[in-house]
């Protein structure tokens, strides 16, 4: 009887410990889930950090691999009651191969892109933005159009139970600059995101692009491709971990074959 006793006790207080860690772990379980949409939404009024490295395969005549490290920082500001301005400035640093027998790789830092949204703090269904997208011509011999940019930039997303879903869209014409060429760009970004338990999720964000500048069957790179990301800490920080796979199923002559995109993304929520 007494070891009966003993075992009924102690499933009583297992239960008991059972029922008061719930909360919590349901707590930490939403918490985490709100970070992952958020790390998804552009638009977010959070402070972010992520270094997004790509890979491109089979780039240039020489079928080189080309390496750009992306270094994104996210810093939205309190315009006043009613909008945010979120800023996001793309910062490159490239690796890039040699485009012919007789040159070598260059590296070094890229044309900076700088973009501003104002977007409504209140929103229904639809969360959206605009703004304006500016090129600043950083980048080092070889890894530069030698062009200032500018032109406008949007963007949509709806968060639906576990989906997440929307697009950026921007054209950048040039305004100055003593570049050889014109630039005429069209990035198109549409991204959808299954979220699962834990922070968890599966992604789709390939980055479109159409040069109108080129010959015509020399315009496009359209990607295809599928990713999968996690919510975790490092220390108290929470970090955003993404690698994914893509395939340009239409490409320029030069352009890359393959681009795999791995990303570790700071989130500092206020």
């Amino acid at each position: 009887m007494n070891t009966l006793r003993q075992i009924r006790n102690a499933i009583y207080f297992l239960g008991v410990v059972l029922v008061l860690a719930m909360p919590r772990v349901w707590a930490e379980e939403t918490a985490t889930a709100d970070l992952a949409k958020a790390a998804q939404n552009p638009l977010a009024s959070m402070i972010s950090l992520p270094f997004q490295n790509n890979t491109n395969t089979n780039v240039g005549p020489l079928d080189g691999t080309q390496n750009i490290l992306n270094i994104q920082p996210v810093w939205p500001i309190d315009w006043n009651d009613n909008w945010n301005l979120i800023t996001r400035t793309i910062v490159p640093v490239v690796s890039q191969p040699a485009m012919s027998a007789a040159g070598s790789r260059k590296s070094g830092l890229g044309d900076i892109t700088f973009t501003g949204f104002f977007a409504p703090k209140e929103t229904e269904k639809w969360i959206w933005g605009a703004g304006a997208a500016v090129l600043l011509p950083t980048g080092g011999d070889g890894l530069t159009a030698d062009k200032w940019g500018l032109g406008p930039s949007i963007v949509a997303l709806s968060m639906d139970g576990p989906w997440v879903y929307g697009g950026l869209v921007s054209n950048v014409w040039s305004v100055a600059g003593s570049g050889a060429s014109d630039i005429n760009l069209l990035t198109l970004q549409p991204f959808i995101n299954y979220n699962l338990p834990g922070g968890r999720y599966f992604t789709s964000s390939p980055v479109i692009s159409a040069n109108w500048e080129a010959a015509s069957e020399e315009q496009w790179t359209v990607p295809l491709g599928l990713g999968y990301g996690k919510i975790f800490k490092l220390g108290n920080t929470p970090v955003n971990g993404q690698i994914s796979l893509y395939r340009n199923v239409k490409r320029p002559t030069n352009g890359a074959e393959w681009q795999l995109r791995a990303q570790l993304q700071f989130m500092f929520p206020r």
